[in-house]
């Protein structure tokens, strides 16, 4: 069982907790963690590029000109896609990238890139987060006591203030326990996670 200290907003180390093997010490599988990448990113497409065919653009109706004897090479209509104008070869349309990924394949990606943290020494559980007011450089000075510029700052609960003190911070994001995803975590160098969301991920997949 992996055991990590858990640290205060100053930076100083307050107490230690052990973390789920079941969670944090998996082995890495990098297929799966590249797979539930791959899911979500296909799943923020929103798929609405679309161009016109030569049968979509209007005009074109009339031939050019007549078959033989201009030097010109045939032409049948000035909405073929080589016309400037005309209508685009194999042109996209509206469609779903979306993908699926099943219920267990999420966890072991998850678990994977936790864990992953956890050996890299990348994951830094706080005890609380408790900002008084909407601050970005009270924020910005409690990530450097905890010694994190690329971060996903997780939270138990929604945090306005953490929220609002983080959203200007290049690098870094924020999310809640029960929204954290595979990609978030890889997007950044640090997980900051506090004590008690960490307990949130272990009760849900206890």
């Amino acid at each position: 069982m992996a055991t990590v200290a858990v640290y205060n907003t100053d930076g100083k180390e307050v107490e230690k907790i052990d973390l789920s093997d079941n969670i944090f010490g998996v082995e890495i599988n990098e297929n799966i963690v590249h797979k539930a990448v791959v899911t979500i990113l296909a799943n923020n497409r929103q798929g609405t590029q679309s161009a016109k065919t030569r049968s979509e653009v209007s005009g074109g109706g009339k031939k050019p000109w007549r078959q033989k004897g201009t030097g010109h090479a045939r032409q049948g209509s000035t909405r073929s896609p080589q016309w400037t104008g005309g209508g685009v070869v194999f042109a996209p349309k509206p469609r779903d990238y979306s993908q699926k990924l099943n219920k267990r394949e999420k966890q072991i990606a998850l678990f994977s890139v936790l864990s992953s943290k956890v050996q890299d020494n990348k994951l830094i559980v706080v005890d609380e987060l408790n900002l008084e007011a909407p601050k970005t450089a009270a924020f910005v000075k409690v990530l450097d006591n905890l010694k994190a510029e690329s971060a996903l700052v997780v939270t138990k609960d929604k945090n306005d203030n953490v929220v609002l003190s983080a959203r200007n911070i290049p690098a870094v994001d924020t999310t809640i326990s029960s929204t954290i995803n595979v990609y978030d975590i890889l997007k950044h160098d640090s997980l900051v996670i506090t004590k008690d969301a960490v307990k949130a991920i272990e009760e849900v997949y206890a």
